[in-house]
């Protein structure tokens, strides 16, 4: 998606330039941003799950937030751990069928039969 910026520039609602601006977070928001950026890096580490593993959950809920800042940035990280597009194919299709299936389940709410 393509935006004009005030001096009437195209600019892309989700270029991954940014990221950069992260760094306002922590000018405006010091504590609360290092406190994020701690608790992230300690989920994503090695543990009980690999990191490697931890990445593609990381995916799947990317694809199903629908965030491309996240897909991008943990497919590169997963990549990184060494999975494979083969890997990252049942991951985006294992994101698929939980959404379709919160769909399916959410709804039974709009059912009246028994």
């Amino acid at each position: 998606m393509t935006q004009l910026n005030n001096n009437q520039q195209p600019t892309g609602l989700y270029e991954m330039s940014n990221v950069n601006k992260l760094k306002l977070l922590t000018t405006h928001a010091p504590e609360a941003m290092q406190a994020f950026v701690a608790f992230d890096k300690a989920a994503l580490a090695d543990g009980a799950i690999p990191s490697k593993y931890k990445e593609l959950i990381a995916l799947g809920v990317a694809f199903t937030t629908q965030c491309p800042y996240c897909i991008d940035i943990h497919a590169n990280k997963a990549r990184e751990w060494g999975a494979s597009d083969q890997e990252i194919a049942e991951c985006v299709l294992v994101a698929a069928a939980l959404r379709a299936g919160g769909a399916v389940t959410h709804g039974t709410h709009a059912l009246k039969g028994t």
